[in-house]
């Protein structure tokens, strides 16, 4: 008889694989967005490296406000360098971005004073060292700004970009194959012929997460299930992708034959078929060549969570993120007892109220693991571990926010 491991035993298999080097490539800053960066980014100077204006006004000597009266000797526009200094009695007009001139040490804003010839008549004083940017304000030389790990967004390009950093060095995105075997299944655009046959949507819906979370995707179909065509297409995928997802075929019935041939034809490392979830308890992991096979069951809210719980976290080591599953704490509206000895993971609606996250199960179906509309609007996943305890109203638990994935 089939051993079934728990949840925390599955995960700790996935997170002990070990894919060896993840290959990099260089990019252009623009053409990284949303890649994983595969260097540290450090600072080789000082930002700004002098101290410099935030805004248009006039640099002074901060004590010289006292005499309410200071004369203008020169204009000091951004992208220059101004030859004279402020002494005592003296200011330059001086602009946002321009560095401050020598001898000054504040700023006081053009709103702040009155023109009168080539003074400036001071209305509102200002606090020691106001709108002067000191050196290193931004970053300093040999900070680490931004870690291995991180996915570079506009943030990240902006700095970058004032590095005068062009090009930068990223993992290379894995490619997960991704197919749903069934031969009463039908793809999109195919004619049903009898009342026995179902559309799928499960390839594509792992498709659209494997996307999501950055990945590149093979899409292979639907494939009929008969053992020779299920290891052609096993055999193919393996030889172009990273990583290879099923959808059906994993389950005890007489035409399940995706284990079959996963454990006899391609005499893969199976790390495990088995688990004590609800739902899922099914899927199928296994190793080929350092390439991962993830057989997901048929269900289409199963395949979806598992593609979710399994799929998801080995794309982001794949691809070298730092990355995981956002998983918070939220609290329930309602008594929601444990049904089972299982891991259960229950689709239910979240909100953000008043610094916390809510949930509740309003609108949301219950039957078998194939209602797929339960994850619409703004889904989360509650989460009860097999030895929890009933969950009361009030109480807080952990929920998988699907919206943030």
């Amino acid at each position: 008889m089939r051993k079934f491991i728990s949840f925390d035993e599955s995960l700790e298999k996935l997170n002990n694989i070990d894919f060896g080097k993840i290959p990099t490539q260089k990019l252009f800053l623009t053409n990284a967005v949303n890649s994983i960066l595969a260097v540290d980014i450090i600072a080789d100077h000082n930002s700004p490296a002098h101290p410099t204006s935030g805004m248009d006004g006039y640099a002074i000597k901060f004590a010289d406000q006292e005499t309410n009266k200071i004369k203008i000797t020169d204009k000091n526009p951004a992208g220059t360098v101004v030859k004279s200094a402020v002494t005592s009695g003296t200011c330059i007009k001086t602009f946002t971005g321009s560095l401050m001139p020598q001898g000054s040490d504040t700023l006081i804003p053009i709103e702040n004073v009155t023109v009168e010839q080539d003074y400036i008549i001071i209305d509102k004083s200002v606090p020691f060292g106001f709108a002067t940017r000191n050196i290193g304000e931004n970053y300093e030389k040999d900070e680490i700004l931004i870690k291995k790990g991180a996915k570079i967004g506009f943030a990240e390009v902006g700095v970058l970009a004032s590095l005068n950093i062009s090009q930068i060095e990223v993992y290379i995105n894995p490619t997960v194959a991704i197919a749903s075997t069934g031969t009463e299944i039908l793809d999109l655009g195919e004619t049903q012929t009898n009342e026995a046959q179902i559309r799928s949507s499960n390839h594509l819906t792992v498709e659209a997460l494997a996307l999501k979370c950055g990945a590149n995707t093979l899409q292979m179909g639907v494939i009929e299930d008969d053992k020779k065509s299920i290891t052609d297409l096993l055999n193919n995928a393996l030889t172009k992708a990273d990583i290879v997802v099923t959808t059906g075929g994993v389950s005890v019935g007489d035409y399940d034959f995706v284990q079959d041939v996963i454990k006899e034809e391609l005499n893969a490392d199976v790390l495990f078929h088995g688990v004590n979830v609800k739902p899922g308890m099914h899927i199928l992991v296994a190793l080929k060549d350092k390439k991962l096979i993830i057989a997901l069951p048929g269900f289409a809210y199963s395949s979806t969570v598992c593609a979710v719980l399994y799929l998801l976290p080995m794309i982001y080591k794949l691809r070298g993120a730092s990355e995981k599953l956002p998983i918070v704490k939220a609290k329930i509206t309602q008594d929601f007892p444990l049904k089972m000895p299982k891991t259960i993971f229950s689709a239910c609606n979240v909100s953000y109220e008043k610094g916390e996250y809510i949930i509740n199960f309003d609108g949301k179906k219950s039957g078998t693991s194939a209602i797929l509309t339960n994850m619409l609007d703004n889904p989360a996943l509650l989460i009860q571990k097999e030895d929890s305890s009933d969950l009361k109203a009030g109480d807080y638990a952990d929920i998988l926010l699907l919206n943030q994935l």
